[in-house]
């Protein structure tokens, strides 16, 4: 039989390996989202910090887009130091993203011409190393590009996030293709839980990790962020999967 690879040689190989898929991030820092039964299964317990990340809607158009969007715009929130966000056209509403926590006087806005500029932009801001997020709302991101934007976010420590908005609905079958994102998030819009007077409820989402680098796929029921960028569990959801624990502890 041949020789056993020396134990050295395999260690050598096993860090070069972790070192390419991105596990060095094990020691950076992690934005917990505030809701437990979400945080525990994140790898690290949270959303890693100086990384890119991607979010886009469901199949719901701009509804869909909106929740994106504010998702995108409460962890930016919850960051600190001043939020650069680029974009193709001025659509995005202030007040609605002040809703989730992000304040107007927090936002720098760039508008591009068209993707390859937002990219160059995010690029920019990400390696200025004095903003606490980059925003890029961008149809197209390539595995090259994706690549230069993580590093460049974990040289400066910035965290980017790349949304995911398309004019034509052809074009989402881009999200399918792989990138160099630590994270693949889809928001989709649910019916918010009825008042007992006439109103509107909290915003409701279905949050889908799609992909995670050292991590599971997963999805939730959550409520939208609030006025401090946090997301909430509804109380129906929480007392639905107690009673299901309850029958699985009964069962055992």
């Amino acid at each position: 039989m041949p020789d056993a690879v020396p134990r050295p040689t395999v260690a050598a190989l096993r860090a070069r390996i972790a070192h390419l898929e991105g596990a060095e991030m094990h020691a950076r820092e992690v934005l917990p989202f505030g809701v437990d039964r979400l945080d525990r299964r994140m790898p690290q317990g949270g959303l890693a910090r100086g990384c890119l990340h991607e979010v886009a809607g469901g199949g719901g158009g701009a509804v869909d887009g909106t929740a994106a969007a504010c998702f995108a715009a409460g962890i930016a929130a919850r960051l600190p130091g001043p939020v650069l966000w680029c974009v193709t056209q001025a659509d995005l509403f202030a007040p609605g993203l002040e809703q989730a926590g992000l304040s107007p006087d927090r936002v720098i806005y760039v508008e591009a011409g068209d993707d390859t500029a937002v990219l160059a932009c995010m690029e920019e801001g990400l390696r200025h190393g004095g903003l606490g997020a980059v925003v890029a709302d961008v149809a197209r991101l390539s595995m090259t590009a994706s690549r230069r934007l993580h590093l460049a976010a974990k040289a400066s420590g910035t965290t980017g996030i790349a949304l995911r908005r398309w004019r034509r609905q052809a074009d989402a079958s881009d999200f399918g293709q792989p990138t160099a994102a630590m994270t693949r998030w889809r928001v989709s819009v649910l019916p918010s839980a009825p008042l007992p007077v006439p109103g509107v409820g909290r915003p409701r989402w279905l949050i889908e990790l799609i992909r995670a680098r050292a991590g599971e796929s997963f999805d939730l029921e959550l409520e939208g962020c609030d006025g401090t960028g946090h997301l909430g569990l509804p109380a129906d959801v929480a007392d639905r999967s107690a009673a299901a624990a309850g029958r699985q502890h009964a069962l055992g």
